[in-house]
């Protein structure tokens, strides 16, 4: 029984997946959207959605958390943290785009909010 595991494993370990979600969010940062399977795009949602949060404030020790982990994309989300000033959070948004491919699975486009 998986009782208190939350997390997607997207059948990688872990390093692996962390790996995965640094250069998704990387990509999220520098293009504004990608499109990628539903599960990755709900695993990379809280993501970028706390590495936002954290651009917000601004200070030194955010900058450094941050180039952790997007690393050259670092002065391109701290711009689109200055457009969220005054939101509380939803900065991204996921669209369904139906299934795909020979292997029909289920991709998403996971962007910024305006």
């Amino acid at each position: 029984m998986r009782h208190h595991n939350n997390k997607r494993t997207l059948n990688r370990t872990k390093g692996q997946r962390e790996a995965l979600l640094k250069s998704l969010a990387r990509s999220l940062v520098l293009k504004g959207g990608i499109t990628t399977t539903v599960a990755k795009a709900k695993e990379l949602r809280p993501y970028v959605e706390r590495l936002v949060t954290t651009g917000k404030k601004g200070t030194v020790a955010s900058r450094r958390e941050l180039v952790a982990h997007v690393g050259n994309a670092t002065g391109k989300l701290f711009e689109i943290s200055e457009g969220y000033q005054k939101r509380a959070g939803g900065y991204t948004r996921i669209v369904r785009l139906g299934r795909v491919g020979k292997r029909a699975i289920e991709s998403a486009r996971i962007e910024f909010v305006q």
